[in-house]
């Protein structure tokens, strides 16, 4: 455990000319610098991916980000230029599912490839054990320096996420200029996405000989963090939310921009996701972490390749986060996670760039889920599940004082799912529940239980920063 903490034995991103440095040139530099130097690319290119040993993975998890919110997925307003050129340029998963709405259950099924249920991480004690199989271990056991620079606690070395990592720690947070604009009044950390690019920065300027797979978790649209520029949409709780993708999305050009100039868009694989989404009172909620319904689970996928795709590439059929890896592990020729409840989206992508798309009745419903007591070990877990399958979400939740509540949507007819079919539409609510069901009654992969761990204060109280509640 101890490289993990030692970051200057690794490389020297803490040296303070050089952060100063990054600093000056990532908040003043414009993002219009030329041409995309990646060469055209094609299904071939695609398919000889595998073969090529230059081929480095960013991958980008930008807390909180709902979909529906990008230019690249149809909102009206100009929250994420940089995100839609990606999506122009390279794969857009059009129907994309996390697989839960709270972070540390989210993570550990993308991390994973397995469902929450499989997992076993539900609770806000629970712990990854070491026998999982991590992608982290697979990229450097290929050659491969693993570096991840985290903001948010819980996904934290305390809860395994770390394995597999040379270097997996939480950026030194940098005072926020006083052009810098926090709204979340749950929220009482410091620093800001940008503490994470200029560690990401520093490093990519000191690895250019070596093979890398460097992962960032953001979380200023987690904490509606903008400034001046990106104030560009309203002032109210969900304006403020998109003011604050626009400036994530600033954030995240400012770092391909020294992909850019360290010559390294050629060999670079970038993949974009999220873990959750974010509610508006859609119906009557607010936040994440609550419950699994469309507006808080509904999240980008976003591949941006070696080469340009043009035209940029849609993936209609319905994807999860537990396919992440699987795919990008396939698509590089590396070796699998084994046992997963996910599956790789190589062959769909290489018909869609040959024009032959798969069939979407050819795909498999997901699952999205969340332990409503996910913070309390004193009280009973009170499971909720999602059960989505093609246009169709079946919700099943457990209810405090007992019993459970159904609901049904279909989001063909209604795509904002408000409207309960529940009542109407009894033979497809009767196939869904028994999904649900079953899916419940599944058990955790692992030889061994699942981990209990007792937190210190101090992580504990890096994760009230965050604005969850806990005891």
């Amino acid at each position: 455990m101890s490289r993990l903490r030692v970051l200057q034995s690794n490389w020297p991103w803490a040296l303070a000319a050089i952060a100063i440095l990054l600093l000056l040139l990532l908040r003043t530099v414009s993002i219009e610098w030329g041409e995309d130097p990646r060469p055209p690319g094609r299904a071939e290119d695609l398919e000889a991916l595998a073969a090529r040993d230059d081929v480095n993975v960013l991958f980008v998890l930008v807390d909180t980000l709902r979909s529906d919110r990008l230019g690249a997925y149809g909102y009206a307003r100009e929250t994420s230029p940089w995100l839609d050129s990606l999506a122009d340029r390279g794969i857009l998963f059009t129907s994309h599912l996390a697989q839960s709405s709270w972070t540390k259950c989210s993570m550990a099924s993308l991390w994973t490839g397995l469902y929450p249920v499989r997992t076993g991480i539900t609770r806000a004690d629970h712990g990854l054990p070491e026998e999982a199989r991590m992608p982290a271990e697979i990229f450097r056991d290929a050659g491969f320096r693993t570096v991840g620079i985290w903001r948010n606690g819980w996904v934290s070395p305390t809860f395994g996420f770390a394995q597999g990592f040379d270097v997996y720690d939480r950026p030194v947070s940098a005072p926020l200029p006083p052009q810098i604009l926090r709204a979340n009044p749950t929220v009482k950390g410091g620093g800001s996405d940008m503490d994470a690019v200029r560690a990401a920065a520093a490093f990519l300027r000191t690895s250019q000989d070596d093979r890398w797979f460097l992962y960032l978790h953001l979380m200023d649209v987690h904490e509606y963090i903008y400034d001046s520029e990106s104030a560009l949409f309203g002032t109210d709780y969900s304006d403020v939310y998109d003011n604050s993708i626009r400036y994530v999305d600033d954030t995240l050009a400012r770092l391909y921009r020294v992909l850019f100039e360290a010559g390294e868009l050629e060999r670079t694989l970038i993949v974009i996701t999220s873990d959750h989404g974010e509610a508006f009172r859609e119906r009557g909620y607010e936040g994440h972490a609550r419950k699994v319904y469309r507006e808080s689970t509904e999240t980008p996928w976003i591949l941006s390749l070696p080469f340009v795709v043009d035209p940029g590439v849609t993936i209609q059929s319905r994807t999860y986060n537990v396919d992440v890896w699987p795919t990008v592990l396939d698509l590089l020729g590396l070796a699998s996670m084994g046992e997963v409840d996910g599956r790789s989206r190589r062959n769909e992508i290489l018909a869609a760039m040959q024009d032959d798309p798969i069939p979407e009745s050819a795909n498999e419903p997901g699952f999205a889920h969340l332990d409503q007591t996910w913070g309390n070990a004193e009280l009973r877990p009170m499971p909720t599940v999602a059960v989505v399958d093609g246009p169709y979400r079946y919700v099943l939740s457990h209810e405090p004082r007992g019993g459970t509540r159904e609901e049904l949507f279909d989001a063909s007819a209604d795509p904002s799912e408000l409207e309960d079919l529940i009542a109407s539409d009894a033979a497809i609510a009767q196939s869904l529940r028994e999904r649900a069901l079953t899916y419940l009654g599944r058990e955790p992969i692992w030889k061994e239980e699942v981990p209990s761990l007792e937190l210190d204060e101090l992580e504990l109280n890096h994760l009230r920063a965050l604005g969850y509640s806990l005891p």
